[in-house]
């Protein structure tokens, strides 16, 4: 070997070990590492035990949604809007529904990603060299990978596609959590009332059960009477424990509604002025029409459909193999040698139809659970829509009872005031008074559930629905 050949030679080998050295620290300057996260239940029951509605996150939370919070933390009272945000904030389908949205996105990156180029160094010696040229050759091949037919363009529209309808998850589950803290918060609302009104309800029956005892001793009254009021009085207190322990159950249920423990609500101030009104509706044409255009699930399953396109598309391009394009270069005992290499994958056994027809299926199924969807949703609004109107029917015809009772309880007090009447028929109209107000809080409760199913079936607020009308007769009576 001469000293041209070993200095050739040697020049390669130095080439080759510098281009290595900057093709590593340019992948290791790109490159991601691995970051632990340890999970163990116990941190994760302990944290979940630590959550309060007077959280610093969840106040500047709250502020970023309602600025006027920001100079009145924490709130006097807890209406169904800020329970609303509290429950956006905590609940833990919401975190899955954000944690899905980040891999959606995520993976549009991943389809917006080119194919990397491959290297390849070949180095080969020869048992046999020529005179003065060193025995090795060194060979490098650069593999170009070029995509055809858009297929990177394909790939990309159904990731967006698919990150569309996570974010839509996301509107949806959102609903999905605020219609279980509404109903958490109707049932709570409905116990307070009933529990209101049978503790009045019992005390003017007790009050009578005395009077009549006492008559019954001064022989002015039958034991049958007595009897009849007593077994009233009984139930009522029946009534009032179920009352209690529908009232517990409803805290329990608000506080799972909030991503809460249940303890998180001891202290808490809590009003109901979002059930004092009920709005009228508007044309069943109208409702649906909105639903059908707004509903985020239903806007979701279109996003999955155009997905689902774009996935029979990017099949489709499959059937057109990509070209590799490959520069090569070789030193040869003293002599450069250059190539440039064109290949491609020959599609003769098979043109991609399997996955061809995949494709085509799963578009039919989108469609299919789309239009599956859009009927159920249709019905859904119907029925709801039914349901309410009937509801407030029935709260119209609560109200002329009520508002003769509370018409006689009139009467009957300005008699007993004026001395024309007695204190057992003062005590009789008002546990009838009781009696009309109770049946009317079942039909109002009735009415806000039907409002809520409403809701749900548009996936909208009752501003949606329609105007809202005052507020209905107080049920409340004051008594002397």
């Amino acid at each position: 070997m001469t000293d041209i050949g070993v200095q050739d030679c040697s020049i390669l080998k130095k080439s080759f070990r510098l281009w290595l050295l900057s093709a590593a620290v340019v992948c290791a300057g790109g490159c991601k590492h691995f970051e632990a996260r340890p999970l163990t239940g116990d941190r994760a029951a302990a944290a979940f035990q630590s959550r309060s509605l007077n959280d610093p996150g969840l106040r500047d939370f709250m502020a970023t949604n309602v600025p006027t919070l920001a100079s009145n933390w924490p709130p006097s009272s807890w209406d169904f809007p800020l329970l609303t945000l509290a429950a956006l904030y905590y609940h833990p389908d919401m975190e899955v529904a954000r944690a899905k949205l980040e891999a959606a996105d995520a993976a549009v990156i991943t389809a917006g990603a080119r194919p990397n180029p491959s290297v390849a160094f070949s180095p080969s010696y020869s048992g046999q060299p020529l005179e003065f040229f060193s025995p090795w050759t060194l060979g490098f091949t650069l593999d170009v990978p070029i995509e055809t037919a858009g297929k990177r363009g394909y790939r990309i529209a159904q990731a967006r596609h698919l990150a569309n309808s996570a974010a839509l998850n996301v509107a949806s589950t959102a609903w999905q959590i605020r219609t279980a803290v509404r109903s958490s918060l109707v049932d709570l609302y409905a116990a307070n009332l009933t529990q209101e009104v049978l503790m009045k309800q019992q005390d003017a029956q007790n009050q009578i059960v005395g009077l009549l005892e006492a008559r019954l001793k001064a022989g002015q009254s039958s034991l049958p009477e007595l009897q009849s009021v007593r077994t009233a009085a009984a139930q009522t207190a029946l009534q009032l424990r179920e009352s209690e322990k529908q009232r517990a159950q409803a805290r329990v249920h608000l506080a799972e509604a909030l991503g809460l423990p249940v303890n998180a609500l001891d202290g808490i101030t809590l009003t109901f002025a979002a059930f004092a009104d009920l709005p009228d509706t508007e044309s069943a044409g109208s409702l649906r029409r909105e639903a059908l255009q707004n509903r985020p699930d239903l806007l979701g399953a279109l996003a999955e459909y155009e997905a689902s396109q774009s996935a029979l598309q990017l099949e489709i391009a499959r059937q057109y193999p990509d070209i590799h394009v490959g520069p090569g270069y070789a030193w040869n005992q003293g002599v450069n040698n250059y190539s440039l290499d064109f290949s491609l994958m020959l599609p003769v056994l098979n043109q991609n139809q399997g996955p061809i027809a995949e494709a085509g299926a799963q578009r039919h199924e989108a469609a299919a659970r789309f239009t599956a969807l859009q009927a159920r949703v249709i019905n859904e609004v119907d029925a709801a829509l039914a349901g309410y109107r009937d509801t407030r029917l029935k709260l119209a015809a609560a109200d002329t009872p009520l508002a003769g009772a509370q018409q006689r309880m009139g009467s009957v007090q300005a008699s007993f005031d004026g001395g024309a009447a007695d204190r057992l028929e003062l005590l009789q109209t008002k546990s009838e008074l009781h009696a009309s107000e109770l049946a009317r809080t079942a039909v109002l409760v009735e009415s806000q559930q039907a409002l809520g199913l409403l809701e749900d079936a548009m996936q909208r607020s009752s501003e949606a629905v329609g105007e809202s009308t005052p507020p209905p007769p107080s049920i409340h009576t004051k008594s002397k």
